[in-house]
């Protein structure tokens, strides 16, 4: 009989977010303590290989690295590809991040580059802005991005070093405070600026201290870190981790290859994940393959209406089709159209997606998805149990399972009030067995 699972609250908590964990504070997912319990209490062999396939900021690879165990972090945006890689940088690199962004903080000042007229930071930045970002963003690529991630055959960025990892998440964190009024209330989601806003203007010594205030500080936090391992006398080898740039519609895990999935798949609100990173994605574009808007599409719970038909699949389950039937029906304006054809983007990626995660698990295995219900206007969109339908006509068996009441980012929106429902979301744990 399978061990029992210690499972806490997923829901990320700001005051334990602190240390090394802090500089990774993308939204969504769980925090480390959750899934340090949860991989603690499976007594995996240390043989056993870890995935998660939506692996946003990398808690589940990076946990599980922290405590011997193999793991694979498979993930659509090459955002969160490089903060996933940053994150799983050993502490014994602390000691050359300060020197390294030193050098690369010079070049930037004394050769700044030829801003290309269709730079993507144009489109936040004014071009002296623009310019001295575009300038630390090179001399960062120049110097850590060699030969295996820029290849012939292609940039390959689950291949780029931790150390030139590390440095474009603090270049990332700079620019997303100089973005700040282009926030919205949604955490999710950064405004676009419009060709009419002014963009933003920062003094290079401004820019040049931030960033550098970040590398300090990630350096101090490695120090910190490796301090803590010793004197928690945790494990010296850590296990080994591949992070990969893929789609999980399309992801190829041998069968029976993983022991144990712990996840969190996209929710089923409309949040363009993308969104959340387009200022990110504006500093990596001279590396990156796909345009935003053409990432964007590819995601699960994308907002755009997908370019072929959709047929329902009565593998999703009597509750997902009870579902579809009432929002196509709903009398709302475009229910029966953009969002009913959005909807079935939806599930028909989770479930082909579910249907490769199922193949790769070893019998016997376990899976845990954190996953959140939510509302479409009055319609209650019950997630948690039509991925537990999807699971079952996989071969995957449901045992345990706890809920958890949450604040929804859905009771901000002021349309809501136009709808009687509850308010918050439940976020339930489902441990499924092969």
């Amino acid at each position: 009989m399978a061990k029992r699972l210690r499972i806490v609250s997923p829901k990320r908590n700001k005051r334990l977010q602190t240390g090394w964990e802090g500089f990774f504070p993308y939204y969504a997912g769980y925090p480390e303590l959750f899934a340090r319990e949860l991989l603690k209490s499976a007594k995996l062999p240390h043989s056993a290989v870890v995935l998660d396939p939506w692996n946003g900021s990398g808690t589940t690879t990076y946990t599980a690295t922290s405590l011997g165990l193999n793991s694979i972090g498979i993930d659509l945006n090459p955002v969160m590809i490089v903060v996933a890689r940053a994150r799983l940088l050993p502490p014994s690199e602390a000691d050359h991040l300060r020197p390294l962004a030193a050098t690369i903080l010079s070049h930037a000042h004394s050769t700044p580059p030829t801003l290309q007229p269709d730079d993507a930071l144009l489109g936040w930045f004014d071009p002296a802005t623009a310019a001295f970002v575009r300038g630390i963003e090179q001399n960062i690529r120049r110097s850590l991005v060699g030969s295996m991630t820029k290849s012939p055959d292609g940039v390959h960025l689950d291949r780029i070093s931790g150390t030139a990892a590390t440095l474009y998440v603090a270049l990332f964190a700079a620019c997303r405070r100089l973005v700040a009024p282009f926030r919205s209330s949604n955490p999710t989601w950064l405004r676009a600026p419009k060709p009419d806003d002014t963009r933003i203007a920062a003094s290079k010594a401004a820019i040049a201290r931030d960033f550098g205030n970040n590398v300090r500080g990630m350096s101090a936090a490695l120090v910190e870190k490796r301090e803590a391992d010793q004197r928690q006398k945790r494990l010296p080898h850590p296990g080994d981790c591949k992070v990969s740039l893929s789609d999980t519609v399309a992801m190829d895990l041998a069968p029976g290859s993983v022991d144990f999935v712990l996840t969190s798949p996209p929710y089923c609100t409309r949040i363009d994940y993308t969104a959340a990173t387009r200022i990110e994605l504006a500093v990596l574009a001279p590396l990156l393959k796909t345009a935003e808007r053409a990432l964007g599409r590819q995601m699960i719970g994308s907002t755009q209406v997908p370019k072929g038909e959709i047929e329902v699949d009565e593998g999703w389950g009597e509750t997902c089709l009870s579902f579809l039937a009432a929002l196509k029906a709903h009398p709302s304006k475009a229910s029966g159209g953009y969002y009913y054809r959005t909807h079935l983007d939806y599930f028909d990626k989770m479930n082909r997606s579910m249907q490769r995660l199922a193949v790769g698990l070893k019998a016997g295995g376990r899976a845990v998805l954190v996953v959140q219900d939510s509302y479409y206007k009055d319609i209650h969109n019950d997630l948690p149990t039509i991925i537990s339908e999807i699971g079952a006509h996989h071969g995957l068996t449901l045992g345990q399972s706890k809920a958890f009441h949450l604040r929804s980012m859905s009771d901000i929106n002021p349309g809501r009030q136009t709808y009687i429902r509850p308010s918050g979301a439940t976020e339930s744990v489902l441990c499924f067995t092969k």
